[in-house]
């Protein structure tokens, strides 16, 4: 959470007094917040602005493998990742290690790690193979990290990327269309048994209404 100082603190850490504090608010050069009683406070991201010090943003190193089994797997991203960036003298400021399936949007870090993205914190992401980021639609992913100004760098490290866990997310991806075609299959036929009924129901209407108008005719004549 970002710190708050009260006008006075603020007047110190810029080294002017108060009075030119309140002085640059009317002008507009430094305002203040308010808070429910009006009086003014500042954040800390709004003196950093001021004083022209940009705030920091992290470099992230993303591992992720499918399953627990897989921590080997894990620890060798990482490391790769960390030889990479030590042989450039990039500093890693924290390090995600993820575990679920990249077909699953819902991991709890990568999701924190996006927010993160969005709030502008991140400056990029390193990962070993695009699919360790997400198995598919990289490419929306990575338009999104860098609309707010984030690189997702991809070191393209097959080795880290096992097949099988491609045949695993394959797989899951024929079971859940399969499930949809069955399930598409049997609303069908469902459809195709009421439109049946609906049929014979019609057919004995206009039966009975032909051997009522028919009765009619007979009576008459």
């Amino acid at each position: 959470m970002s710190r708050i100082y009260k006008v006075g603190e603020a007047a110190k850490l810029l080294g002017v007094s108060r009075s030119t504090m309140q002085r640059w608010d009317r002008e507009k050069r430094l305002v203040a917040q308010r808070n429910v009683a009006n009086r003014r406070y500042y954040t800390q991201e709004r003196l950093d602005a001021f004083r022209g010090i940009k705030p920091h943003r992290k470099t992230v190193a993303y591992a992720r493998v499918s399953s627990i089994g897989q921590k080997e797997n894990l620890r060798h991203q990482m490391a790769f990742i960390i030889e990479y960036a030590n042989a450039r003298g990039i500093i890693i400021d924290e390090h995600v290690e993820d575990i679920g399936s990249g077909l699953n949007y819902n991991r709890k870090k990568w999701n924190k790690l996006l927010d993160e993205v969005e709030a502008g914190k991140i400056e990029r992401i390193f990962v070993t193979y695009k699919d360790r980021f997400a198995r598919f639609g990289f490419d929306w992913f990575e338009h999104f990290c860098a609309k707010h100004d984030t690189k997702i760098i991809v070191l393209n490290n097959p080795e880290t990327s096992p097949d099988e866990e491609m045949v695993e997310d394959l797989i899951s991806v024929i079971h859940v269309f399969s499930c949809r075609l069955y399930g598409l299959r049997r609303y069908g036929r469902k459809i195709r048994r009421d439109l049946k009924k609906e049929g014979e129901k019609s057919d004995h209407q206009n039966q009975n209404i032909s051997i009522k108008t028919q009765s009619k005719d007979e009576e008459g004549s």
